[in-house]
C-alpha cells in the first residue's frame, strides 16, 4: 500500500498469521529482550511525590525493611500464587493484583509467585504483577524471574520463605485440589479449601452427586466422558425430562472449569452432541454435562465467610446478589440466549445488572443463606468461598421426589449449583460487592480471611494473638462537611462516568483511582460519577458511598441509587445489613484482631454538576478527572473548574481542547516535521455527507486523495479506540457507514472483509470523521524455541505501535518509558485490549531485540517535544507509530484523561522507572501535580 507521504521510511505489513520461524526471521530470547536497567532514569525525581506509608516496596529492600519492621512487632509473610493453566489466568493475574494492593503493609509483607501454563513456577516481582496479562512477561520469565525446577522445589522454597500462601489461581490447580494438595505434602500453611474437599466441589458432576446426597434440590443433568459418547443414553434423559429430542433446551458445560468457560446453549440431542464434543476437541475438559435449561429461572450468588475459631467451622452468608441478565435488539445473535458467559462476568457490559441484596421475596433470600451456610460446613469448605444457585418460580417443572429435599419455599425453589472456591477478586468482584454492603472495605475483608486461616496453624497463632491495627475508615461519610475527624484533611473528588462509549472504562478508571489514593492518610476520598444528559451545568453528579462504587457499568451504578433512596428497598437492605454484620461479629469478636467494620451504610447524594463544583470550592477540594471523552477531555469540565478556581488534574482548557480533535492536534505539531514528529495525512467527512452519498463513490475518492490501499476511519473528536476501524474496500465502508445510520452502539465482530474483534462505535455518531492511511507495522507475536520463550519479529518495514505517558509541569514535561502494543484481534487495538486486565499485550520497556538504546532516548525526547508543544501538564498519554532505527515518532493521538485502570499500561511505565514507583505513590503524584497548578 502506499503510506502516508511524510513518511521517512515506507510502513509494510506482513500479514501471515501464523508465522513459521525462518533463518531470516528472528527470534530473541528474552534475555536479550528486556534488560534496561543500567541506563534508566526515574522522571519523578523532582515532581514532588508524597511516598504513602502503605505502598508496596522494591523487592530487593524487602528483606532489610522487614527486619526493621520486625524489632516493632512481627511481620506475617504471604505468599501470593497466581497464573495456573487455564483459561482464567488472566483474571487470576487481576485477582492477585487487587490483593497485593489491599493487603500489603508495616505488618503483612507479600512475596509474588506465578505458575505458567505448563505448571512451571517461578518467583516474580510484585511489579509483574501489575502486568495487563500473563503474556506480557511469559516470553521474558527466563531472565527477570526465579525459576524452580520441580513444583516439589517449588513447594520447599515456599516452607522455608513464607509463613502462609495465599492461592489466587482460579480453576484448574487452583480450584481443583492441585496447588492444595502441593502445598499440604510440604506442611504449607494455605488460605481456603483443603484438597480432597476441593476435588469434590470443583467438578460440577461431582458436586452435583454431593449436593443430592446431602439432601438438596438440584438440576437434572446428564454427564458425557471420553470418545465414545453416550447417544442413546442421553436421549433416554431427554424423554424421562420431558424434553424434545430435536429441539429441548438445554445447557452443556464442562464439568471442570470456571468463570463459565465453555457454557453454551443447546436444542435436542444431535446439538448437545455437537457441542460436547467441540468443548472436548479444544482442550477445555474431556467431561461434559448437559443440564435442563431453567426457564423462568433467577440466578443468585453469595459470598460465604467462615468467622469461626481453628476448626470450628462457623460460616456467615453475605447479601447474595441477583444476577439480572437482559437482551437487546443489537446483541449479537450468539448471545440471543441468556447465559452468565465469562465476558459477562468480567468485562463491562450492559448485558447484565447486579442486585445486591437480591428482589427476591424475603423467605428466599432467607433460604439462599440458610442453604448456603448448610452447604459450606458439609462439603467441609474454610475461610470463604462464593456459591452460585437459581431461584424458580412456583411453576417451574423442577420436581424432586422427596418431599424434605432443601430448597422449597412459599414463593418458589432455591437450587444450588456452582461452588467457587476461590472467588474471583478483582476490585469490582462479588466478594467486595458483598461485603462492603456489610461493613468490610476491601482491605478488611481480605486481612480478615487471612486471619481467619491463620487460626488452624499452631506456628500462625502468636500472629494471631496480636492486634496489627486497625483498618482505614471510610472517610467519605459526610460529604462536603467539616468535622472534628476529618479537620486538617485535603479533599478530593474523583469524578469519572460521562456519556460516551468509553464511559465504562471511565468507572473502573475513576474506581481504581479512588482505591489508591484512600491509602494517603493525609486526604479524604470521595468519588463521584458523572450522569448522562445534555444540559452542561444541570447534569447530575452522583456523590457515592463505598458499595455504590463497584458495579461494571455506571447504568447500573446510577440504578442502585436510585433504588438505595427508595424507602422500601433502603429499609430491607438496613435490615439485612444488620443482621449479617451481627452475625459477623458474634464470631469475630473474640479475636482481638479484629478491630471491627471500617465501611458505614450512607446514602448517595445528588448534586447538578454546577452545584457540585461550588461545592468543591468551598471544601476547597482538587478534583481528580477520570471521565473519559466527552466534556471530560474536550476542555468543558476543565472550562467549569477554572471558572471557579478550582484545582483538578491533567491538561487545562486549551490543551484539552487541541487534543480532542485529532486534526487540531495534527496541526499543532506539523511543524515539528524536521525534528522528527511526524503526522498522518487525513481527510475529513461529515456523517451526514457518508450516509446520503454512494460508498463506492466516497472509497474511491478517500483512496485516491490519500494515495493508499486500505484507510483506518476513526471519529474527528472521540476517545481512543471508539468507532476506529479498518477498512479494506467500498463494501467495509458501507458496512461501517450503515452502523452510523443505524446508531448501532456496536460493530460484530469480524463484520469487514479482513478479521478483527467487536468495534465500540460512539453514541450518538459523531458529526464528523476522519479518514487515514491505515499504517502497516510489523507483527510482533510470542514463540517458543525449544525450551525458550522470544519474540518473533519480522523487522521489515521498521516501524512498530507505542503508547506513552508523559508526566509533569507545564513546558517540563518527561516521557516514561515507551511501550509496544501487540494487537491480538484484528488490526485495531480494542476498548478491552488497552484497558481491561486480561487481555492485550505491552511489552515495557520495548525488547533490546527490536529498538536500540539510542533509537528509544531520541523516540522519549520526541514524544516530550509533543507534550511541550501542546503545552501538555500533569499526565497525559500520547500513541504513536516509532521507527525502531531513527526513533522518529509519527503520532497518532494524544489522549488527556488517558486509561487509569487496574491495568492500564501508565502503571506498567511507572513500574518500569529505577527504582519502581508503585500504583499508590503514582496516582498521588498525579493528584498533586494537580493540586500544585
Amino acid at each position: 500500500m502506499a503510506a502516508c507521504s511524510s513518511l521517512s521510511t515506507k510502513l509494510r505489513f506482513d500479514s501471515s498469521t501464523n508465522p513459521r520461524i525462518q533463518p531470516s526471521d528472528v527470534v530473541f530470547p528474552a534475555s536479550v529482550a528486556v534488560n534496561r536497567k543500567n541506563w534508566r532514569r526515574s522522571v519523578f525525581r523532582g515532581i514532588g511525590i508524597v511516598r504513602s506509608e502503605a505502598v508496596a516496596v522494591d523487592d530487593r529492600k524487602v528483606e532489610g525493611e522487614s527486619e526493621k519492621r520486625r524489632e516493632k512487632g512481627r511481620v506475617l509473610k504471604v505468599g501470593l500464587i497466581c497464573g495456573g493453566p487455564s483459561a482464567e489466568r488472566g483474571i487470576s493475574l487481576n485477582s492477585a493484583r487487587s490483593v497485593l494492593d489491599h493487603i500489603q503493609g508495616d505488618d503483612l509483607h507479600v512475596s509474588c509467585y506465578y505458575i505458567d501454563p505448563n505448571l512451571n513456577a517461578y518467583a516474580i516481582s510484585s511489579a509483574q504483577v501489575y502486568s495487563n496479562t500473563p503474556a506480557d512477561f511469559d516470553f521474558k520469565l527466563e531472565s527477570v524471574a526465579q525459576g524452580f525446577d520441580t513444583l516439589t522445589e517449588f513447594a520447599e522454597h515456599l516452607a522455608a520463605s513464607v509463613d502462609i500462601v495465599f492461592p489466587v489461581i482460579h480453576g484448574r490447580f487452583g480450584e481443583d485440589g492441585g496447588i492444595q494438595e502441593l502445598l499440604e505434602k510440604s506442611n504449607v500453611p494455605f488460605v481456603g479449601t483443603r484438597s480432597k474437599e476441593c476435588r469434590t466441589a470443583f467438578d460440577k458432576y461431582d458436586a452435583s452427586l454431593e449436593l443430592k446426597r446431602q439432601g438438596f434440590i438440584t438440576v437434572p443433568n446428564f454427564v458425557l466422558q471420553g470418545s465414545e459418547l453416550d447417544e442413546s443414553g442421553l436421549s433416554r434423559w431427554f424423554h424421562d425430562n420431558q424434553l424434545d429430542a430435536n429441539s429441548g433446551k438445554v445447557v452443556v458445560k464442562p464439568t471442570r472449569a470456571g468463570s463459565s468457560i465453555g457454557v453454551t446453549v443447546a436444542y435436542g440431542v444431535a446439538d448437545s452432541l455437537y457441542k460436547v464434543r467441540e468443548i472436548i476437541s479444544e482442550g477445555i475438559d474431556d467431561k461434559v454435562i448437559v443440564e435442563i435449561f431453567l426457564e423462568g429461572g433467577k440466578e443468585f450468588t453469595a459470598i460465604v465467610l467462615d468467622v469461626g475459631s481453628e476448626f470450628d467451622c462457623q460460616p456467615v452468608v453475605f447479601l447474595p446478589t441477583e444476577v439480572e441478565l437482559q437482551s437487546s435488539v443489537s446483541a449479537d445473535l450468539s448471545e440471543k440466549d441468556a447465559i452468565f458467559n465469562y465476558r459477562r462476568k468480567y468485562l463491562p457490559t450492559q448485558q447484565v445488572v447486579y442486585h445486591t441484596p437480591p428482589r427476591f421475596p424475603l423467605d428466599v433470600t432467607e433460604k439462599i443463606r440458610e442453604g448456603a451456610s448448610i452447604l459450606f460446613k458439609r462439603l467441609g469448605l474454610r475461610d470463604f468461598a462464593r456459591i452460585d444457585g437459581w431461584f424458580l418460580p412456583p411453576s417451574s417443572s423442577i420436581t424432586s421426589s422427596e418431599t424434605n429435599d432443601f430448597g422449597r419455599t412459599e414463593s418458589g425453589i432455591v437450587l444450588f449449583t456452582d461452588i467457587n472456591l476461590i472467588s474471583g477478586m478483582e476490585q469490582t468482584s462479588f466478594l467486595f460487592q458483598q461485603a462492603s454492603k456489610v461493613g468490610f472495605s476491601h482491605s478488611n475483608i481480605l486481612r480478615t480471611i487471612i486471619q481467619r486461616a491463620c487460626l488452624r496453624f499452631p506456628s500462625l497463632a502468636s500472629y494471631c494473638s496480636e492486634s496489627n491495627g486497625s483498618p482505614r475508615k471510610s472517610k467519605s461519610s459526610k460529604f462536603g462537611q467539616q468535622t472534628s475527624e476529618n479537620e486538617g484533611v485535603g479533599k478530593v473528588f474523583v469524578i469519572f462516568g460521562g456519556d460516551t462509549s468509553e464511559r465504562q472504562v471511565s468507572l473502573m478508571s475513576g474506581t481504581n483511582v479512588w482505591l489508591n489514593l484512600q491509602v494517603s492518610g493525609d486526604v479524604e476520598v470521595t468519588p463521584c460519577l458523572l450522569a448522562p444528559g445534555n444540559d452542561i451545568s444541570s447534569r447530575t453528579v452522583w456523590s457515592l458511598p463505598y458499595s455504590l462504587v463497584l458495579r461494571h457499568t455506571t447504568e447500573e451504578v446510577i440504578d442502585a441509587c436510585t433504588e438505595a433512596l427508595e424507602p422500601a428497598r433502603a429499609a430491607l437492605t438496613s435490615h439485612l445489613r444488620k443482621q449479617v454484620m451481627e452475625e459477623v461479629a458474634s464470631g469475630l469478636k473474640h479475636h482481638n484482631w479484629f478491630t471491627g467494620f471500617d465501611i458505614s451504610d450512607e446514602q448517595p447524594i445528588k448534586f447538578t454538576l454546577d452545584s457540585w463544583i461550588k461545592l468543591a470550592k468551598e471544601v476547597q477540594a482538587t478534583v481528580f478527572i477520570a471521565v473519559h471523552g466527552g466534556i471530560g477531555e474536550d476542555g468543558t469540565l476543565q472550562s467549569l473548574l477554572e471558572a471557579e478556581g478550582v484545582p483538578y488534574t491533567g491538561p487545562g482548557f486549551s490543551a484539552s481542547k487541541i487534543c480532542m480533535d485529532k486534526v487540531a492536534t495534527s496541526l499543532a505539531v506539523k511543524h515539528l516535521t524536521n525534528l522528527g514528529v511526524l503526522t498522518i495525512n487525513k481527510e475529513v467527512r461529515r456523517k451526514e455527507d457518508l450516509v446520503n452519498s454512494s460508498s463506492s463513490d466516497v472509497w474511491h475518492e478517500v483512496v485516491s486523495k490519500l494515495q493508499c490501499e486500505t484507510v483506518c476511519i476513526k471519529p474527528a473528536r472521540d476517545g481512543c479506540s471508539t468507532g476506529v476501524a479498518r477498512l479494506c474496500c467500498a463494501e467495509d465502508l458501507g458496512v461501517y457507514v450503515k452502523a452510523l445510520e443505524d446508531c448501532l452502539p456496536r460493530i460484530p465482530p469480524n463484520s469487514f472483509a479482513k478479521a478483527h474483534g467487536l468495534i465500540e462505535m460512539p453514541v450518538p455518531p459523531p458529526e464528523l470523521l476522519i479518514f487515514e492511511p491505515f499504517i502497516e507495522t510489523d507483527e510482533i507475536t510470542m514463540v517458543k524455541s525449544g525450551s525458550q520463550n522470544g519474540l518473533l519479529w519480522k523487522g521489515s518495514s521498521r516501524w512498530v505501535e507505542i503508547t506513552v505517558g508523559v508526566i509533569g509541569k507545564r513546558g517540563s514535561m518527561r516521557s516514561l518509558m515507551p511501550s509496544v502494543t501487540v494487537k491480538e484481534s484484528g488490526d485495531i487495538l480494542s476498548l478491552e485490549e488497552k484497558f481491561q486486565g486480561g487481555t492485550g499485550i505491552n511489552l515495557t520497556p520495548p525488547p533490546l531485540s527490536i529498538m536500540s538504546t539510542e533509537a528509544l532516548t531520541r523516540c522519549k525526547e520526541r514524544i516530550e517535544l509533543v507534550a511541550n508543544t501542546l503545552e501538555l501538564e500533569g499526565f497525559s498519554r500520547i500513541d504513536a507509530f516509532v521507527n525502531v532505527d531513527s526513533g522518529e515518532v509519527l503520532v497518532i493521538e494524544v489522549n488527556t484523561v488517558p486509561g487509569m485502570t487496574p491495568s492500564t499500561v501508565l502503571i506498567h511505565q511507572a513500574l518500569a522507572e529505577e527504582p519502581p514507583v508503585y500504583p499508590h505513590t503514582f496516582f498521588r503524584t498525579l493528584l498533586d501535580l494537580g493540586s500544585q497548578r
